[in-house]
Formats: structure tokens, sequence, C-alpha cells
């Protein structure tokens, strides 16, 4: 339900679902791309035994919570920035 008690509308549900959408596909991005950085040089290098150990897990570690924390980011900047209430328009009184 909106602000005002009504439904919400095809294109806001739409629209939701569009930046759910983003929301995860960018976090699974980042996710993927500091996992690789942290955890890449322990498999392509000959590295003492701890440090082969420790940055796979911190790598793990750090990109669920890039994930998590790209996730909410993206999505609470979608519910506070406000959808116009006329296409096209950036004022709601023009």
């Amino acid at each position: 339900m909106t602000g005002y008690g009504g439904r919400r509308s095809q294109a806001e549900r739409d629209a939701i679902t569009v930046e759910i959408g983003y929301a995860l596909v960018s976090a699974a991005f980042a996710a993927a791309l500091v996992l690789g950085a942290v955890a890449g040089p322990a498999l392509l290098f000959s590295l003492p035994d701890i440090v082969e150990t420790v940055l796979p897990h911190a790598g793990v570690v750090l990109a669920a919570v890039l994930f998590a924390v790209r996730t909410v980011a993206v999505l609470v900047r979608f519910r506070r920035a406000g959808q116009p209430s006329q296409p096209g328009r950036t004022n709601p009184d023009s």
C-alpha cells in the first residue's frame, strides 16, 4: 500500500521489481570481484600455508558483507528517491 492507503499501480510494482533485481545483480557482481581480488592470490601463487588458508576465508566473509551492504544501500536509496507522480516530470506540481 502507498502512503495514502491506496494500492500500488502496476508501474510502481514493476519499478520495485526492477530495483530489487538491480540491487541483487550489482551486489553479486561486486561480491564476486572482491572474492576474486582477495582469494585469487592464494589460488594463483605459492604462498605460506597460513596465508593460503586465511585469504579464501577472508574473501568469503568480505564478499558476504559487501553483498548485504550493497543490496541494502541500493534499496534504501530507491525508497528515499521518491518517484515523480507523472512520467517525464521531475516536479509533481508542474
